[in-house]
């Protein structure tokens, strides 16, 4: 698709030039979202399943996917001006389906957020719990039970190769 400046004077961005062009970009980008939504639906199930190992294994196909998305918003911010004066009901379309899009985006990032606060509160439960039981156990002359120094605690070491 050639591309043009954009016409408001922003040289930095590509624009489309005609309204077969911006048809095609709003093809693009519609095709860019659906795939980057299936791709997340799939991490969203695996994360929620707890296979987290194999949901990383999406970075790449997703990185490729979010840098198409990207491109196509780039282009269409470039080509906004004309698309409004050329196609407004193909931007108001754009949209509605980006909207739904984000919704869908706030879903993931709900789960992959729940998942990190869930694991970092297991960490800190076993790191609490193993040096609990590295302290010794001894009392105070009042009859307490003393608590370790923390400068002497010992770091928890996890390995990432699981």
């Amino acid at each position: 698709m050639p591309q043009q400046p954009a016409a408001r004077g922003d040289a930095a961005l590509p624009s489309v030039a005609n309204v077969a062009e911006a048809r095609q970009l709003a093809n693009e980008l519609l095709e860019a979202m659906k795939a980057l939504l299936e791709l997340l639906e799939r991490e969203t199930a695996l994360v929620r399943a707890g296979k987290i190992a194999e949901a990383l294994r999406m970075d790449t196909q997703k990185a490729a996917l979010s840098k198409r998305y990207v491109d196509s918003v780039t282009l269409l911010k470039g080509s906004h001006v004309f698309m409004k004066r050329a196609t407004p009901d193909l931007l108001t379309a754009l949209r509605r389906h980006h909207e739904t899009f984000r919704a869908m985006l706030q879903v993931n990032l709900t789960v992959l957020a729940t998942a990190h606060a869930v694991t970092e509160g297991v960490i800190r439960g076993v790191n609490t719990e193993v040096q609990r039981k590295r302290a010794p156990s001894t009392y105070t002359a009042a009859g307490l039970r003393a608590t370790p120094n923390p400068r002497h605690a010992a770091p928890l070491a996890i390995s990432r190769t699981l």
